[in-house]
């Protein structure tokens, strides 16, 4: 087997990855799971509201 056949064989193996990695991410299953990480910078908000408002009123 010569370099290119291994360059072109290695090619079609990150393409099978990354379309595996994509259906990974967009599949239904995955929904869930991702909207709960998108959401947890707004997890302790209510802690944050209430120390901003403590600030406030010293």
């Amino acid at each position: 087997m010569e370099l290119n056949d291994l360059r072109a064989w290695h090619t079609v193996v990150l393409l099978i990855c990354f379309i595996g990695i994509v259906f990974w991410a967009y599949s239904k299953r995955r929904k869930r799971d991702f909207d709960e990480a998108a959401n947890l910078p707004f997890a302790d908000e209510k802690k944050h509201r209430a120390s901003i408002e403590k600030e406030n009123l010293s």
